[in-house]
Formats: structure tokens, sequence, C-alpha cells
């Protein structure tokens, strides 16, 4: 799982009633009111992309080739097929030793010549020893040596298999590009996969709403500041096409000079949520690193030994 920024993620209202408190009189007056802020919240997030939703991690059990997905879904940022494979156990290096004692006075067999000879018994000759030549105490002595049964466990990103599934992850998400033979789609609110059974970890976008259904928004202060802005200049484009012809140059010019506003939040909200994170930075590197390696020649092994980057060259 790669590294990334969390937000810490709060209710909007308190924006709300900036925007409602510093344009009082329009409110006061009926001219306009809050009805679409959760409509334009909404758009406001989408401007900013995915970077403005929570990320949550989900474990997502496949059986039959899907599995169904939280309702809180919106997007995929990372979805990691997790398997174990059984390998064969292996015996430790101690040994385990265990004794017993059994005070039983037994005959294991009938006692043959030589026994009887070398009985100290003088009863024992030419006769059978009806077990009196036998020991009164029997030992055994056990070595056990344990076994330890061991898997191998495998991750790998999976590779989007349809065309369909771009919509849930685009060129940002860390599977795309991915070279596995499994696969993953999704419709329905389903993670679908082309493999019957199995265990995902899926790293998604998710969205959260607070107690009256407005949904949460980043704790940072550049995005709440465009939020506002954005806000601000809503109000004004529908007063815009609200009021009378010789009101009309003074509510545009008001419309005008918030738009700029918002452009400008807009702009400083955008580069704050596209700082790279420590993975991001990684995979460029790594793809700056590489992006010439299709221009480079073959490499030859010269008649020396020596490897030479040159073009192939026939010395007879």
């Amino acid at each position: 799982m790669s590294y990334y920024y969390q937000y810490n993620f709060v209710s909007p209202e308190p924006v709300f009633a900036v925007v409602k408190e510093e344009l009082k009189s329009y409110f006061d007056t009926g001219a306009i009111d809050d009805l679409m802020f959760p409509t334009y919240l909404d758009k406001c997030l989408k401007k900013l992309g995915r970077s403005s939703y929570t990320i949550v991690p989900v474990i997502l059990d496949i059986c039959d080739f899907e599995a169904r997905l939280p309702d809180n879904f919106y997007a995929v940022r990372e979805a990691w097929m997790c398997t174990d494979w059984p390998l064969r156990p292996y015996q430790t290096a101690n040994s385990f030793y265990s004794q017993t004692a059994s005070a039983t006075t037994i005959q294991v067999g009938p006692t043959t010549t030589d026994q009887a000879q070398s009985c100290p018994n003088s009863e024992c000759n030419n006769v059978d020893c009806h077990g009196e030549c036998m020991p009164d105490l029997i030992q055994c002595v056990y070595k056990t040596n344990n076994e330890v049964a061991r898997s191998l466990s495998k991750q790998y990103l999976l590779k989007p298999g349809n065309i369909s599934v771009q919509q849930h992850c685009d060129l940002n998400c860390a599977n795309y590009g991915s070279s596995s033979v499994d696969s993953f789609d999704i419709r329905d609110n389903k993670f679908v996969t082309n493999f019957r059974n199995g265990t995902v970890f899926l790293l998604m976008y998710a969205t959260d709403y607070d107690e009256t259904g407005n949904q949460l928004i980043p704790d940072n202060y550049r995005i709440r500041e465009f939020v506002e802005a954005f806000l601000k200049y809503k109000v004004f484009e529908v007063l815009s096409n609200q009021v009378v012809d010789e009101t009309f140059n003074q509510i545009q010019s008001k419309m005008v000079y918030y738009k700029q506003l918002c452009d400008e939040a807009y702009i400083m909200a955008d580069i704050e949520v596209k700082k790279q994170d420590v993975f991001a930075k990684q995979r460029r590197i790594i793809k700056d690193k590489n992006r010439l390696n299709m221009y480079e020649l073959p490499t030859r092994i010269r008649r020396d030994g020596r490897n030479s980057n040159g073009p192939f060259r026939n010395n007879q």
C-alpha cells in the first residue's frame, strides 16, 4: 500500500454560515436561499478531483467472481490481490525427548536355549523362565521432531479489465498500467473479477456526510476558502438572472468580482491537492529514469567478454 496524505474532514456548515452572514441582506429579503448549497458544494468538490474525498481501506471477499462494494464508494485508489500459497511443512532442528517407565513384569517371547544358559537363576536351566528372567522395569524413550506449516504470501496490483472502469480508476489510480493477468471491473455497485474466489485489499475514495446530509470537506485552509468563494460566486450568478435591468449592472459587477476571487481560490486549492506524496514522487522518479529506454541499443557481448553498447560488428 502506498503512502498518502490523510486530511481531517469536517462539516461544511461553518462555511455555509459565513456566506449567509456576509450576504445577510440578500438572504433576509428572500432574494436567495441556501437550498442549492449542497448541490454547489458537490460541484465544487468534483472540480477539485478525488483528492477532496476521504480514503478508506476495505477488505473484499471475492465469492463467485464478485463482491459488493460499500454504499459510500466513489472511486478506486488501489486494489491489491492478496493470496497465500501453502508450502510443504518442514521439521524443526530441535528435538523433544520424553520417556515412560513400566514396572509390570512381562514376557516378550519364549525363552531360547541361549537365554536359558545366560539366566542367573539356576532353576531356568532346560525349563521356561515363566517371565522370571525378564526385567522388572521397562523404560522407553521417545524422540519427537515438530513440523512447522508454512505458506507464501503474495500481493500484487490488479489490472483494470474494462473501459467502463475508467470512471472509477483514472490515470492517478495505482492500478492503471498494471501487467497482472488478474483484472477487475466495477458495475452495479459490485467489484467484479476474473477469478472465482480470493481476497482483495481495496483502498477507495468514499463520500461521507454529516447529520444534515451535507458532504464533508477537507479541513484545509485553501480548500475552505475555495468553497466559500465558489458559493458567493454562485449566489450572485443566481441574482443576476433575477434582477431587473436598472440593477443588473451592479449585480453583474459583483458577480464578476466574486468570479475572479473564485478562480484565484481554485488555483490555490488545486495546487494544494496536487502536492505529490512520497509514493507519487517515487513513481515519478522511476518513470523519468526509464522514459528513454526505448531509444537504447541492445547490449552486445564482445569476444573479450566485456559488454558493448555499440552496434554489433563481425571481426572475422
